[in-house]
């Protein structure tokens, strides 16, 4: 099988990186307030949208998996809880992405994981974290917050606000060494240091800028004017990127991104990113393509 149609595969479903078992285990460690993953087929709309190229796959916004509890709104750009859709089940080692809307009051009952990296972004508000290895702490618009889910832990998140809802970007990623001993960290970042320039927010290095994980994946975020543009270098071979729009509009190759789109790219040196519209916001996480 050619390497280019084994990684289009693998993005697709998943299957070829990734045991069946194995994401089961990962389902199974779920959020305890939505139901099991019960795999009955596609509980969305068709994903016309969707775009795959010899080296770049688009998903728009539009064509996520969304679910609504009433107090949290949540949009999944890969299969997650009962949404399930096997060309959606990962990018690379990047396997959760969700969009949450955590209603005033309200947030995620305790609940387990094991062997994920666990990268919480708020985007607006406040969120109180609390967890088995006796952390406390509320993260908000600049902070950066990571767990490295190891051997297991617990943990809630809690919205500790009677005034507002928080917004907050949940990312999982698979991590390069199984059964490691669970921690916690955040940092807090300062938003106009990435002012027309992309701000390194996470990296496999714990003296490096961002917090760290175990994985060799570096995550970036940018606000950008109208029509400036900025070019990333990969930083090892053998990665992706996966670039999410958190507002305004983006040009990657070409291709014409908007709000909450996600464009995958892989099997490339460096790519240019354009912003269409003024106070453009991304993020770019890159990732090794390959599982194990």
């Amino acid at each position: 099988m050619q390497r280019k149609e084994f990684l289009k595969k693998s993005l697709l479903g998943g299957t070829l990186l990734t045991s069946a078992a194995a994401i089961a285990h990962v389902i199974d460690n779920d959020i305890d307030e939505l139901r099991p993953l019960d795999i009955v087929g596609h509980n969305h709309l068709p994903n016309t949208n969707d775009q795959v190229m010899n080296n770049s796959i688009l998903h728009r916004a539009e064509s996520r998996g969304h679910a609504n509890h009433g107090w949290l709104d949540s949009h999944h750009t890969f299969s997650f809880a009962n949404y399930y859709n096997p060309e959606r089940m990962n990018f690379g080692v990047l396997r959760v992405l969700n969009d949450d809307r955590v209603s005033e009051g309200m947030g995620f009952g305790t609940h387990p994981h094991d062997n994920m990296e666990i990268i919480s972004i708020p985007l607006e508000g406040d969120l109180e974290h609390k967890d088995s290895m006796g952390n406390t702490a509320t993260i908000k618009h600049g902070d950066i917050q990571v767990m490295s889910a190891g051997t297991g832990i617990t943990h809630s998140e809690y919205n500790p606000n009677k005034d507002r809802l928080v917004k907050f970007l949940q990312i999982w990623v698979f991590p390069n060494k199984r059964n490691v001993t669970p921690r916690y960290d955040q940092i807090t970042l300062n938003p106009e240091d990435r002012h027309n320039t992309l701000q390194q927010i996470l990296s496999p290095k714990s003296d490096d800028a961002g917090v760290w994980i175990h994985q060799d994946a570096w995550f970036h975020m940018g606000k950008f004017d109208q029509d400036v543009e900025s070019i990333y270098t990969m930083k090892k071979s053998g990665n992706g990127v996966y670039a999410f729009v958190l507002k305004g509009q983006f040009e990657i190759n070409e291709q014409t991104l908007n709000e909450r789109d996600g464009y995958g790219i892989w099997e490339v040196s460096e790519f240019t990113l354009k912003a269409l519209s003024q106070d453009a916001e991304v993020l770019l996480m890159e990732v090794p393509m390959l599982i194990g």
